[in-house]
């Protein structure tokens, strides 16, 4: 038998997919481009088309017999056994094969924003915490572990992570951001990416681009950031990830900025992602985006004009399901109103990503793993070893944290006995499981009450509700108060909902107007405070809130971002003192509900000042987290001359001596400070980092190596610049809290970086004896 050339493994992947483009009628090659919202059968029999309300009816057998480009979320649609829908998914996938001329599967795309959208999979904590951790290894081991779960059931390609970059924390999706600060997003969403394609998925990087910046804090709300901003804080976490991580997709944002809607947007999608960047994956839709360039942005007539933009700019595949690059786009390349040409590139990126996943070797099998296991223990152990490391202790000034073991405390809050207020608005019970009440979470998860009476069994222990998330209702304060007011310390857990659209606190589509603690919960926190007995706040939270209200009121304050299905051990053993608290904040925390937006990346008129009564100075900072040890920063050294080329290097070094009784880690921060420059600056902002974690009398040695493309900016002409002049280095606990500085003179001409800047600082820690 002769086997076609698109079949031969020894030919290049170019190669292969040519001579299929070749073969293919016009209708096969748009097939590629779309997909088709499929639910997996409990029984395993197969999937079937999801009736969305926003997608489409199809003949399921009539459409692949054409072929068929993606399956969308078969596991993330509704509760399915994880080993029936991999069979489901299997035997859908051979439907497909058997269905076409050619006999090419499908590619498979789940949410794994937090974990695996499935469920009886494990629920990680959110984007927010892993950017509480500062700890990029442990990502990137998570996300090994995700894409090896993602594989094991037959999927291809995970739509994670998310790398917009907190501009305004009202905004809903905060808990889906690892942060407000580029640098950091972009070494955390660099690790995850890693982690996923190292187990053979595709990653996807989303929202592409200028997504969080919305005016108003409002989602899908109009972007009005300048080019600048969008060069120096939108843009370069999707860099880092590219070249760093090797992500293979990229995921075209819902936002318009500047009147232009990233889905049709060529200087974005094409000029930049493709021509100066490089990027060779594919990038897909956001789910119905293209559908909103007609519906929603009113910048196309008809779904084939909205086709024509996407594709023309740079679109590859439409997601989730076929409203434009179907039936619209065929009847359009046929009247010549839509270039084929535009369809061949599309289908040939596609095609080539399928060749690369091995979809189109004749050797390609369907069946799952014979062991599906979504939420092992190791995984588990993974999941609590990361909520451990995002806890952030904001305040502890009387040194009532660790609780005694004796201790009489009464549990206070909406949030201590829900499991659901570990987990985030992507994690398959919040997501998916509302719509189908009485099903199972499908995984334990411990509430922050149940926890602690674990964590602390000679503890007297009683619980409150005292008021429900949100709403007005404060008929619980009275027995919130009186089981207050018998205790030796109150734990007053507060915090939000995850949910969809307005059905939360947090979540996609639940904006804040302020950042008050949502509904009656700062009353009651007010009411417990009165009582007199030591109030300790924690918060589960999808989006910092204002707490100056009750600065100097309270004993301890400790901040949890939605820590995952072991977040309440996490939570309890901080406040044991079993876990000795080591996040740091990825977001400010604001003094007051008022004056946002407001993050660290400020330039002087952003900052408190005598010009507006208005003071934005937050209560924490950025990178602030404080520890139950000590740490001293001694021996503070300069590696090379203060006076440096425009294209130098130079390094800083501190040994960081663990001072305390007990095991903790620090994190290292350096910061950068740009007196003056041709364009505003912000005064600080953050290009390093290194956790560090010491025994009792343990020290280490951090030195980092600052080169010079990281003080690069956007001049006034949008080129990427190095500017001679002054700089000032600041070794940090926090972007405030600063330990040692050295100023640098750079000398020689301005500089234009191209894409071999250097990305990221270079760190090491060596042992100190």
């Amino acid at each position: 038998m002769t086997t076609a050339p698109w079949r031969d493994p020894a030919l290049s992947a170019a190669d292969r997919v040519a001579d299929l483009l070749s073969r293919m009628t016009l209708r096969e090659k748009i097939a590629q481009l779309y997909g088709v919202w499929v639910g997996a059968d409990t029984d395993g029999a197969g999937v079937a088309p999801h009736q969305h309300e926003m997608g489409d009816t199809v003949d399921f057998d009539e459409l692949i017999r054409q072929g068929l480009g993606q399956l969308t979320r078969p596991f993330g649609t509704a509760p399915v056994d994880p080993a029936a829908g991999a069979r489901s998914l299997a035997r859908a996938q051979r439907r497909i094969v058997d269905a076409g001329r050619f006999g090419i599967p499908a590619i498979a795309h789940e949410e794994c924003l937090a974990g695996f959208t499935a469920w009886r999979a494990t629920a990680y904590p959110v984007p927010l915490a892993w950017g509480a951790t500062f700890d990029p290894e442990l990502v990137e081991e998570m996300a090994g572990r995700i894409g090896a779960d993602l594989r094991s059931v037959g999927v291809h390609q995970g739509l994670a992570p998310v790398l917009d970059v907190v501009r305004d924390p009202r905004w809903g999706r905060v808990e889906e951001t690892i942060g407000e600060d580029p640098y950091l997003v972009g070494t955390i969403g660099a690790a995850y990416v890693r982690g996923l394609e190292s187990a053979g998925i595709v990653a996807t990087l989303k929202h592409f681009a200028g997504y969080a910046s919305s005016a108003g804090a409002r989602n899908l709300a109009p972007v009005r950031a300048g080019v600048r901003e969008f060069a120096d804080v939108t843009l370069p976490p999707f860099e880092l990830a590219l070249r760093e991580g090797g992500a293979r997709s990229v995921m075209a944002a819902y936002n318009e900025t500047d009147g232009v809607p990233a889905s049709a947007d060529p200087a974005l999608l094409t000029e930049l992602l493709r021509d100066e960047w490089q990027f060779t994956g594919t990038v897909v839709s956001d789910y119905f985006g293209v559908g909103f360039l007609q519906t929603l942005h009113r910048v196309a007539g008809t779904p084939a004009e909205a086709a024509h933009r996407a594709l023309a700019a740079g679109v590859d595949v439409e997601l989730p399901t076929l409203k434009c690059f179907a039936e619209p786009l065929v009847a359009a390349v046929r009247a010549g109103e839509v270039p084929e040409e535009l369809v061949d590139r599309a289908a040939r990126r596609v095609l080539l990503q399928k060749c690369e996943l091995g979809l189109l070797d004749e050797d390609w099998r369907p069946e799952p793993a014979e062991t599906i296991d979504l939420d092992s223990a190791g995984n588990r152990a993974l999941a609590r070893r990361i909520a451990e490391r995002s806890v952030v202790l904001l305040d502890n000034p009387d040194g009532v944290l660790p609780l005694g073991p004796d201790t009489r405390i009464a549990v206070v809050g909406p949030r201590a006995a829900d499991a659901l207020a570990m987990l985030g608005c992507y994690s398959f019970p919040s997501h998916v499981l509302p719509s189908h009440p009485g099903t199972p979470a499908g995984i334990e998860i411990p509430t922050v009450l149940d926890a602690l009476r674990q964590e602390l069994p000679d503890a007297k222990v009683t619980f409150a509700e005292g008021c429900p998330v949100d709403g007005p209702d404060p008929s619980g304060f009275e027995e919130a108060v009186a089981r207050a007011a018998e205790s030796d310390v109150c734990v007053a857990v507060l915090g939000d909902r995850a949910g969809l659209f307005g059905r939360g606190t947090s979540g996609e589509g639940c904006d804040a107007a302020d950042l008050r603690l949502p509904g009656v919960q700062g009353d009651l926190l007010d009411a417990l405070v009165a009582t007199g007995v030591p109030v300790v706040l924690v918060l589960l939270t999808g989006r910092p809130y204002a707490l100056g209200r009750w600065h100097g009121r309270l004993a301890a304050a400790v901040q949890a971002f939605f820590p995952g299905e072991e977040g309440g051990p996490a939570v309890a053993g901080v406040l044991s003192g079993r876990v000795n608290p080591s996040g740091r904040l990825p977001v400010s925390v604001p003094h007051l509900p008022g004056g946002q937006p407001w993050t660290y990346l400020q330039p002087p008129l952003g900052l408190a000042g005598e010009v507006s009564n208005l003071d934005p100075t937050p209560l924490h900072p950025f990178g602030h987290g404080r520890s139950y040890t000590a740490f001293a920063w001694t021996d503070f050294t300069d590696g090379s001359p203060g006076e440096i080329g425009t294209d130098g290097t130079h390094d800083v070094a501190v040994t960081v001596r663990n001072t305390g009784d007990r095991d903790g880690a620090e994190v290292v921060q350096l910061y950068l400070h740009d007196p003056v420059a041709s364009v505003t600056r912000p005064d600080v902002r953050l290009v390093g980092y290194r956790r560090v974690e010491l025994s009792p009398g343990g020290a280490a040695r951090v030195t980092f190596r600052f080169h010079t493309d990281l003080s690069a900016f956007a001049d006034r002409s949008g080129r990427r610049v190095v500017e001679p002049g002054a700089l000032e280095l600041r070794l940090a606990a926090s972007s405030t809290d600063v330990r040692h500085s050295t100023r640098l003179t750079l000398t020689g001409p301005v500089r234009t970086l191209g894409r071999d800047r250097h990305l990221r600082c270079g760190t090491e820690v060596s042992e100190v004896v």
